[in-house]
C-alpha cells in the first residue's frame, strides 16, 4: 500500500483504522485516497484488563496521528477489529479469546470517549476480509471469501458487495467447520474442526509430536534446545525451504485440508475469489496456495469451469485489519449522513 507525503491538515478527510489482537495493537492513519499516511504498533498487554487495553489502543492511535503529522480533530472516524463476536450495531465486543476479562465490553463506546470521534467496532478477521475487499486484491468482486491462518483460522464472507456478518454477528467462523470427524480437539472444545488441523497451532503439535517420537528434521536446530524457539511462520519457511521431509509432510496435510474447506466454500457460496492471508500465508506465498488449488478443484461441484474461481494471497501483511477498519469508519460514517 503506497504511502503519500507527510502534510499537515485541519479539514476532516482522514480515518483510523485499529487492530486489536491478543498480542500487539496497530493503527493506521489513512487518506482519502486510502494511502497509509502514519503508522503505529504496540504491545497489546492484555494482562492490563479492558481498561488498560483501551489506554494502550489509544496511545497506539495518537502515535499513528504524531507519525502522519495530522490533527486528531481532522479525523473523520475511527473502525476497531477485536477478536470474537463484536456486536456491529453497540460497539460491544461480546467476548475477545485471549484478552483475559473481555465479556461484553463496550470497546467503541470506550475509544470514542477517550479519541473524541466517532469509533465503530466489528471482528477483527471480518475487517481483514473488509480490508482486501475495498482496497486490495478483492477491490471490485461482489461475491469474495476471506480465510486467514494464523494461530487460529477465521474467515470473512462478502456477498453481493457486501460484508455478511449473520443474525447473530458471527457469520464467517469457518474455522470450526468440520473437517476431520472425531479428529483433534479444537480450543472450542469440539473435536475435527480445521482450526484443530490447519492453523499454526495444529502445526506445533503435530510436530511436536513427531519431534518426541524421534524423526530427524532441521527443525530440531530450528528450535534450539528442548523447543526453546518458538515454531513461527517464519521458521516453519526455513524448514520448508531446507526440503525437510517433516515440515513438508505436515504442511501437506494442512494443504489439503485447506484444499477440501476451499471446495466446501466455492460450492456453498459460489464466490468469484478466494483469498487466504494471516501469518503464515503471509509468510509462505502464493506456492504455498497451489496444493491447496489442486485440491480444491478435484472437489468443485462446477468442474467445467473451475480456473474462473481465483485462490490468491492477500498481500496485505499487517495492514489488512487496520485498512479494513478505515473502510468500516467510511461506511458507517456515509451511512449515518443519508
Amino acid at each position: 500500500m503506497a504511502k503519500s507525503s507527510r502534510r499537515s491538515r485541519v479539514r476532516k478527510q482522514y480515518r483510523l483504522g485499529i487492530d486489536l489482537g491478543g498480542t500487539n495493537v496497530m493503527a493506521l492513519v489513512v487518506n482519502e485516497k486510502d494511502e497509509i499516511i502514519g503508522e503505529a504498533k504496540k504491545k497489546t498487554k492484555a494482562e492490563l484488563g479492558p481498561q488498560g487495553v483501551v489506554d494502550r489502543i489509544v496511545a497506539t492511535a495518537e502515535s499513528a496521528l504524531s507519525a502522519a503529522e495530522v490533527d486528531v480533530k481532522a479525523v473523520i472516524a475511527a473502525g476497531v477489529g477485536a477478536p470474537g463476536p463484536v456486536n456491529l450495531d453497540t460497539g460491544v465486543v461480546v467476548e475477545a479469546p485471549n484478552l483475559p476479562g473481555w465479556q461484553e465490553i463496550p470497546l467503541a463506546a470506550m475509544l470514542s470517549d477517550k479519541l473524541g470521534m466517532p469509533v465503530f467496532a466489528d471482528n477483527d478477521v471480518n475487517l481483514g476480509t473488509l480490508g482486501v475487499h475495498q482496497m486490495g486484491v478483492g477491490r471490485g468482486t461482489q461475491h469474495m471469501v476471506g480465510i486467514f491462518v494464523g494461530t487460529g483460522v477465521g474467515g470473512g464472507l462478502i456477498i453481493n458487495g457486501q460484508l455478511h456478518r449473520g443474525s447473530r454477528y458471527s457469520a464467517g467462523e469457518i474455522g470450526h467447520t468440520v473437517i476431520v470427524p472425531n479428529g483433534p480437539i479444537c480450543g472450542c472444545g469440539k473435536r475435527g474442526c480445521l482450526e484443530a488441523v490447519a492453523s499454526r497451532t495444529a502445526i506445533e503439535r503435530e510436530v511436536s509430536a513427531a519431534l518426541a517420537a524421534g524423526h530427524p528434521s532441521v527443525l530440531t536446530e530450528l528450535l534450539g534446545p528442548e523447543g526453546k524457539n518458538r515454531l513461527t511462520s517464519g521458521v516453519i519457511r526455513s524448514a520448508l525451504e531446507a526440503g525437510d521431509a517433516l515440515m513438508t509432510s505436515v504442511m501437506s496435510q494442512v494443504q489439503y485440508y485447506l484444499g477440501l474447506l476451499t471446495a466446501n466454500l466455492v460450492n456453498v457460496l459460489d464466490p468469484e475469489m478466494v483469498v487466504f492471508g494471516g501469518g503464515v500465508v503471509e509468510a509462505l506465498g502464493d506456492d504455498f496456495l497451489e496444493p491447496v488449488r489442486t485440491t480444491a478443484r478435484i472437489y468443485y461441484l462446477q468442474q467445467r469451469d473451475a480456473d474462473r474461481v481465483q485462490i490468491v494471497p492477500a498481500k496485505l501483511g499487517d495492514y489488512a485489519g487496520g485498512l479494513g477498519g478505515a473502510a468500516l469508519a467510511r461506511q458507517m460514517t456515509s451511512r449515518r449522513r443519508r
